[in-house]
């Protein structure tokens, strides 16, 4: 079973399995989503005319990140799927946000494997992804 995690302020949030097949009509969205970003994209406020697929993710999990925090279901979901399937040895997508930004690691080399989780109570100022 190949497994994409992601993961806000270090708490898992998706665990997407990508042996389950998408229906035909979600895999029609994925490629819609792919012929948007054919015609350029913003990244970190620069326009990119012809992004490559790293560049697309990017740009995908950012959108990840916004409907989680709005939690949009139907974003999370198409977003999700379109990391799994575009990149099959991605494991892990990792959202940091503090009161001022939010990060996004996309990690293809590591599984959450045999780590502990440990809950720590921190002061913050903003409203922290949950």
């Amino acid at each position: 079973m190949s497994m994409m995690q992601v993961f806000v302020n270090g708490q898992s949030q998706i665990d997407y399995d990508r042996s389950k097949s998408l229906p035909e009509k979600q895999l029609e969205y994925l490629g819609k989503m792919d012929e948007e970003m054919d015609s350029g994209l913003e990244l970190a406020g620069e326009k990119v005319d012809d992004p490559d697929l790293l560049q697309r993710a990017q740009f995908v999990a950012g959108y990840l990140a916004q409907a989680l925090i709005s939690e949009n279901d139907a974003m999370i979901a198409a977003s999700c799927a379109w990391l799994a399937i575009r990149l099959p040895d991605l494991k892990q997508v990792k959202i940091i946000q503090d009161e001022q930004q939010i990060s996004i690691d996309l990690v293809f080399d590591e599984n959450r494997v045999n780590q502990v989780k440990v809950d720590l109570s921190m002061p913050t100022k903003g409203k922290p992804l949950h």
